[in-house]
């Protein structure tokens, strides 16, 4: 997956693969190959991929349809260690009931 959605985005920016091994600080022949799918990138080359095109490493896994970062679109609340797992859904009502008390949107 990473191999053609890496090709669609180069080629949607207009760059050679000598170009975005040129910015990306690799050769051309690593390019090829991510494109291919003859070897993967490591994780910090996927990363500065991720980065340059302004997409999430999700997108470029293929986790995801949405190219957008997803850490910039919510917050992370660490729940306390062994925290019940059937709490969670309890916590999730006090959130929105609080959302709503305080004038904010459900999320």
């Amino acid at each position: 997956m990473i191999g053609e959605r890496l090709l669609d985005l180069r080629k949607d920016a207009g760059l050679t693969q000598d170009a975005l091994a040129a910015i990306l600080n690799i050769n051309k022949h690593s390019i090829s190959a991510y494109e291919r799918e003859k070897s993967e990138p490591p994780d910090a080359i996927k990363v500065a991929i991720a980065s340059y095109f302004g997409v999430s490493v999700d997108y470029l896994l293929g986790v995801t349809d949405d190219p957008g970062a997803h850490a910039a679109h919510c917050d992370v609340l660490c729940l306390p260690k062994g925290f019940p797992e059937e709490a969670k859904g309890s916590l999730r009502d006090y959130a929105e009931f609080l959302c709503r008390k305080y004038g904010q949107a459900e999320r």
